[in-house]
């Protein structure tokens, strides 16, 4: 039989899948926040825990469980059994689906490596792409862990952790895939190149922030635009808290501030990013992926501000979260078209 190609389409498409899993876990994920399920579990079972309670029996005893946690006596006291049921969905659902991704990283992997199918460059990228899958799978058992044990509500800085190191891993996946779908190298546009990796800089900052508004709920506040509560654009609240760094990291006013500041910065980025391209001679591709990144940007700018106008309802929360992903992608594909 012949040897197959290495890093050939089944590769690419593996790559894929794995970043359209990434992108629903992602969501998943979103959804387990803005509907409060986060701590719905309180205990890790790698194996076990893939299978839900599925008597009346096992139902009350995680019921139970979870009543000896500090979301439920601060927040819960109120509910019933149905419903405990709907947030412990959405919190197995993502365990499940970060199970899931792991194996559909690992097994086609394998596969791969023993039928010699991957270049030794794409086995070290696959190789740090699990790493970095696992360590993100501790990060969310690391950020459970901060709600269980005296505080209702998981730490900020771990959610922001979490969220952004999925975004890191998305993101490092489709370069991958994005090196084997382009495999013929183009000398980069260095100036085009710069400003894209400053560009995702500040994104990446802003999804930080964005962690930090969720995790804190900062978005339930100062539900105005442009301006901040009472006509002010910097309201007094954002420094209230004293050393003042503290109001940049703590305080949910600061952050919201921070956030909302951030996201003209990005679009401000997308704009030069747009309008120094203009100065090359450049092909069909590049210029899709800077005009697409434009229009991006403007969705997620619009998303952002209707959030805040209508304090998070689960669907514009949701909505904001994919623009990000859909931002920081159409990002990658810049800066990986401008480069190579």
């Amino acid at each position: 039989m012949a040897t197959k190609r290495k890093d050939n389409k089944t590769v690419i498409a593996w790559l894929i899948t794995g970043c359209v899993l990434l992108f629903i876990m992602v969501l998943v994920g979103g959804i387990t926040r803005l509907t409060d399920s986060g701590l719905s579990m309180s205990n890790y079972k790698l194996i076990s825990g893939t299978i839900p309670p599925i008597s009346d029996a096992e139902w009350q005893d995680a019921f139970e469980h979870y009543k000896q946690f500090p979301e439920y006596n601060a927040y819960n006291t109120h509910f019933e059994l149905e419903d405990f049921k709907a947030i412990y969905f959405w919190e197995w659902f993502h365990r499940v689906l970060g199970r899931l991704i792991g194996l559909v990283f690992i097994i086609p992997f394998l596969y791969f490596l023993l039928t010699k199918q991957l270049t030794k460059s794409t086995i070290k990228k696959s190789i740090g792409l699990l790493m970095l899958g696992g360590f993100q799978g501790f990060l969310g058992w690391f950020m459970v862990k901060s709600g269980l044990v005296d505080q209702p509500d998981v730490s900020h800085f771990r959610l922001a952790a979490h969220l952004t190191t999925a975004f890191i891993t998305f993101a490092l996946t489709l370069w991958v895939a994005l090196d084997l779908v382009y495999p013929h190298r183009k000398p980069a546009i260095k100036p085009m190149k710069n400003w894209i990796i400053a560009g995702i800089s500040i994104l990446l900052i802003q999804i930080i922030y964005g962690g930090f508004v969720a995790g804190l709920k900062a978005g339930l506040l100062h539900n105005h635009w442009p301006m901040m509560n009472e006509g002010m654009f910097m309201h007094d609240t954002v420094y209230l808290l004293e050393p003042f760094y503290r109001n940049l990291i703590e305080n949910p006013s600061g952050i919201q501030f921070i956030h909302r500041t951030l996201a003209y910065i990005v679009v401000l980025f997308v704009f030069i990013i747009w309008f120094k391209s203009r100065q090359f001679r450049i092909n069909s591709t590049q210029k899709f992926s800077v005009n697409i990144l434009v229009i991006l940007v403007f969705m997620q700018f619009a998303l952002g501000v209707y959030t805040i106008l209508y304090k998070v309802p689960l669907s514009l929360g949701l909505a904001h979260q994919i623009g990000a992903f859909f931002l920081i992608s159409a990002m990658v594909f810049s800066l990986h078209r401008f480069s190579k």
